[in-house]
C-alpha cells in the first residue's frame, strides 16, 4: 500500500515556522522520524459504509444464485478502484460435495484465455517486433494460406476454418497430445477450405488464437509457456496464473493437475471431465487463473503498466466494419458491447469449465466469475449484477493497490503516475 507523509501536517508546522522565525524549521533527520500515515486508508475508510453495503448486497445476490441453480466458483467484483467483494460460492468436488473453495484456487480460463494471448502479441507489437499488417508467412513461413495477417486473427477475420474438426478427422490416436506444432503441419498436410477469403468476414474461430500463440513463439525465440510467465505474469504479479504445458512424450493425463477440476452437472450425478488430447493446443484456451490475478490483469491495461496507452487502446477498438450485422463486435481478444456502451467483456466455455469477464468503463467496474461446471447462470444475469446501480461508490484515492510499491514492481510504460 502507497504511504506518504500527512501533508497536512507537514504544510501547517511548515507555514507556522516560517510566519516566525525560520531557524525553527525541523530537519530532514527529525522529518523521517515523524509518523508515517497511510492517506490512502483515510480516503478508503470515508466510504467504508457504502462500501460494506454493496459487498453485502453483492453477496446476497450470489448467495441466492448459488441457492437456485448450479452455479459453484468465485467472484470478484471491484468498483472506481476497490474490490468490493472477492468470495467463493461452492465445492471443490460436486460429485461428493466436499472441500470449500477459496479465492486463491486456479480455474482453466476457456476462451477467456484469448484476451491474454492477445497481450502478448501487443507487447511485440510495442517493442517493434512485429507487424500487424504482414502476411503471418513472415512469421510462419510453411502455413499453406496467403493473404491472412496477425490483425485478422486477432479480430478473427481470418475465415480459417476449425482446427478442432480437422484434428477429430486426422488425428487418429487421441490418447496422443495435439500440439500448437501439430495442428499447423495438418493445415499444411490437408488444407482444409477456408470459411471465406480472408478479411471478408467476422467469423469466431479458435484456431486464430492458437496460431497467435506460435506466432508469439516464432517472434520472441521463448516458448508461448515461459514468455507469458517472463513478460507478462511476472511483470504483472500474477503469481498463481500459467499456462497448461501438457507433456508431449507420455500419453494424455487423466484429469488436469494441479488446478480445480471441471465437472458436467446435470441429471445425474455431477461427472469429473477428463483432459483431452487438444489441451495440447495453447493461445485459444487452456491458461489457469484465479481472480485476484486477473484484476490485477485489469488494473495493469488501464494504466498502461505493460505498454504505451496509444498500443493498448487498439485492444478496445471494434475490428470489423461498422455494417457488420453481429449484435456485438470484437477488438484485440476483447468483445465489444453494443446493447452496453463502453462495455469489453468475453466469456468461456470448455470442457467443465465457464469463465466470464467484464469491464464497464463507464461506471468503472469489473466482474470476474470463474466457475467449474459446464452449466450454470447465462451471462445475462452477470450483465444485470455489473450494471446495477442500486448501490454505487464514489472515486478511490487509491490507483495501484499491491502492485507497483509492495512488491517492487518495475514497469517501463507506467502511465498511472501522471493521472
Amino acid at each position: 500500500m502507497m504511504k506518504t507523509r500527512f501533508l497536512a501536517v507537514i504544510l501547517s508546522i511548515f507555514f507556522v515556522s516560517c510566519s516566525s522565525n525560520t531557524d525553527k524549521l525541523p530537519s530532514t533527520v527529525e522529518v523521517e522520524k515523524w509518523p508515517v500515515v497511510n492517506v490512502d486508508s483515510i480516503f478508503r475508510d470515508l466510504g467504508k459504509p457504502t462500501l460494506d453495503r454493496k459487498a453485502a448486497y453483492l453477496d446476497k445476490t450470489f448467495t441466492n444464485l448459488k441457492k437456485k441453480t448450479t452455479f459453484n466458483g468465485t467472484v470478484l467484483f471491484a468498483e472506481k478502484g476497490r474490490i468490493v467483494l472477492e468470495k467463493s460460492y461452492g465445492v471443490k468436488d460436486l460429485s461428493k460435495r466436499k472441500g470449500e473453495i477459496k479465492t486463491d484456487d486456479v480455474f482453466q480460463l476457456s476462451s477467456v484465455s484469448k484476451m491474454f494471448t492477445a497481450e502478448a502479441v501487443m507487447i511485440l507489437y510495442s517493442r517493434g517486433l512485429l507487424d500487424y499488417d504482414v502476411d503471418i508467412k513472415e512469421y510462419i513461413p510453411e502455413f499453406p494460406y496467403e493473404g491472412i495477417t496477425t490483425r485478422m486473427l486477432l479480430t478473427h477475420r481470418s475465415g480459417l476454418s476449425r482446427y478442432e474438426s480437422l484434428a477429430d478427422r486426422n488425428w487418429s490416436n487421441k490418447k496422443i497430445p495435439f500440439t500448437n506444432d501439430d495442428m499447423i503441419k495438418c493445415y499444411i498436410k490437408y488444407k482444409p477450405d477456408p470459411y471465406f477469403k480472408p478479411d471478408n468476414g467476422f467469423h469466431y474461430c479458435n484456431v486464430n488464437y492458437a496460431l497467435l500463440a506460435s506466432i508469439v513463439e516464432r517472434v520472441s525465440g521463448k516458448s508461448f509457456v515461459d514468455f507469458m510467465r517472463e513478460e507478462l505474469f511476472d511483470v504483472v504479479g500474477m503469481d498463481d496464473s500459467y499456462i497448461y504445458d501438457m507433456p508431449t512424450d507420455t500419453m494424455v493425463s487423466l484429469y488436469l493437475p494441479n488446478c480445480i477440476q471441471g465437472y458436467y452437472v446435470g441429471r445425474k450425478r455431477p461427472r469429473r471431465a477428463q483432459n483431452e488430447y487438444l489441451n495440447g493446443v495453447k493461445g485459444d484456451k487452456i491458461m489457469f487463473s484465479n481472480v485476484e490475478d486477473m484484476y490485477r490483469f485489469r488494473v495493469a491495461i488501464d494504466y498502461g503498466l505493460l505498454m504505451p496507452d496509444s498500443v493498448q487502446a487498439e485492444a478496445f477498438k471494434p475490428g470489423s466494419p461498422k455494417y457488420s450485422k453481429r449484435k456485438d463486435n470484437y477488438g484485440f481478444g476483447w468483445r465489444i458491447s453494443r446493447k452496453h456502451q463502453n462495455c469489453f467483456y468475453h466469456f468461456g466455455w470448455w470442457k467443465g469449465y465457464r469463465s466470464f469477464f467484464f469491464r464497464d468503463d463507464t461506471n468503472d467496474r469489473t466482474l470476474i466469475v470463474l466457475t467449474n461446471t459446464d452449466k450454470g447462470p447465462n451471462s445475462d444475469v452477470f450483465w444485470k449484477v455489473l450494471r446495477d446501480n442500486t448501490i454505487t461508490l464514489s472515486p478511490s484515492s487509491i490507483n495501484i493497490p499491491l502492485i507497483e510499491v509492495e512488491r517492487n514492481r518495475k514497469f517501463p510504460h507506467s502511465s498511472y503516475k501522471y493521472r
